[in-house]
């Protein structure tokens, strides 16, 4: 007889991303052409400079355990950072260094919500809060945006959102944000701040795309805004996207020290400290930049500037201009109304999509939003070209 699944993990779904990233990697095994646009990491390789520090590491047998934290270099490295980019004063006993920025939000949900108590998020969200929020034994509440500006959070539907939630303790807010590329600007922030702290709600602010910004926006951490706000956030960060280390695992979280503390006993038990070598590549990635991530972020800018006004030339498909991370999420609702095929939902495009055109999307009922699509342009310039072209093709075979 089989050992009976507990009621938790049969509520945790695969990663529609990951899931679609190994079936469009079948396909290619199989010989099929792919242009992937689901997958949510820069195609960029990791730079050199970072690379080298990691040798080094290496040849000095720096291969052992570390204290559960991270190591103090790294940590003061990233007290450094955030003062420097955000103007947050931390000392290294406010950070836990974790595999990954999925792991350090995991275990501050972990270190703070009771069984039943209420998290936050906009919708649409990352596909990971709804889960990581339920093995915390909490709840996911969405909270509505609209289209018109950007599906970001308005303090006044927060607000109500709060009231009808009479459980609520933490809001997740992620700027720049996946799926949109939205980012939020300081006024909305102090909107948004203003309510938490009337409410006592704990913010978690994922701002893991930070560095990857647009249209000379300027990335505002809602922790910066006042000392009181300060109480209230824990600060989520890390390496992998904006310096191209997805498979390095390592993010951080910056908060009071009480959330950081309790964190960092959630993690002595769960993973334990992150790889050594990464930890000693990552106070080179913080200290030594050397034009590399620059570079990279101008890349994507451009990019997305051309795949944008290739996807706003198809008729209607609607999207406002993301200013931030590497992702489009157009509205299809039109040619989910209007097709000859049988489409009724974006899951169902997305699946014909790459059936007959080799083109990989996420669906925007993925990430809490239906009727939309959710593009990456953390791709060439050659297979966004390609890919758009196809989607465009695509688009005209099922509302001819």
């Amino acid at each position: 007889m089989a050992i009976k699944l507990s009621n938790r993990s049969k509520l945790i779904k695969p990663s529609p991303t990951l899931s679609l990233t190994a079936k469009a990697a079948q396909m290619r095994a199989a010989g099929i052409d792919v242009i992937n646009f689901g997958v949510g990491e820069p195609d960029f390789n990791t730079p050199e400079y970072i690379k080298n520090a990691a040798h080094r590491a290496i040849d000095a047998n720096f291969t052992r355990y570390t204290g559960n934290a991270g190591i103090l270099e790294l940590r003061q490295a990233i007290c450094d950072k955030l003062k420097k980019d955000n103007g947050l004063i931390y000392t290294p006993d406010d950070i836990i260094v974790s595999p990954g920025a999925k792991a350090s939000i995991l275990n501050v949900l972990i270190a703070v919500c009771d069984a039943d108590d209420q998290v936050l998020m906009p919708s649409p969200y990352w596909v990971t809060y709804p889960y990581q929020t339920l093995l915390a034994d909490a709840v996911p509440v969405y909270v509505p945006t609209e289209e018109e500006n950007g599906y970001k959070i308005q303090a006044d539907v927060l607000r109500q959102v709060i009231e009808d939630s009479p459980c609520a303790k933490v809001l997740v807010i992620n700027s720049p944000n996946n799926p949109t590329g939205s980012v939020y600007t300081r006024k909305e922030l102090e909107a948004i701040a203003e309510v938490c702290v009337a409410n006592e709600i704990m913010v978690i602010s994922d701002e893991i795309y930070e560095r990857l910004i647009y249209d000379d926006v300027k990335h505002i951490s809602i922790a910066s805004l006042d000392p009181e706000i300060k109480e209230h956030t824990v600060v989520i960060n890390g390496v992998s996207k904006a310096y191209a280390m997805t498979g390095w695992r390592l993010g951080y979280a910056a908060g009071p020290t009480h959330i950081i503390n309790a964190a960092s006993r959630v993690q002595a038990h769960a993973t334990s400290c992150v790889n050594s070598i990464t930890q000693k590549a990552c106070v080179t990635a913080l200290t030594e930049e050397d034009g590399t991530i620059e570079a990279m972020r101008k890349e994507f800018w451009q990019r997305r500037d051309y795949m944008y006004d290739l996807l706003m030339k198809i008729p209607h498909l609607t999207c406002k201009k993301p200013q931030g991370a590497f992702y489009i999420m157009p509205n299809v609702e039109w040619y989910l109304k209007n097709n000859v095929v049988g489409l009724k939902n974006a899951y169902q495009f997305c699946d014909l999509l790459l059936e007959k055109y080799s083109v990989a999307l996420v669906a925007g009922g993925s990430f809490g939003l239906m009727g939309t699509v959710r593009f990456s342009y953390a791709n060439s310039m050659d297979n966004i070209t390609k890919g758009v072209s196809r989607f465009s093709e695509f688009l005209k075979e099922i509302c001819p």
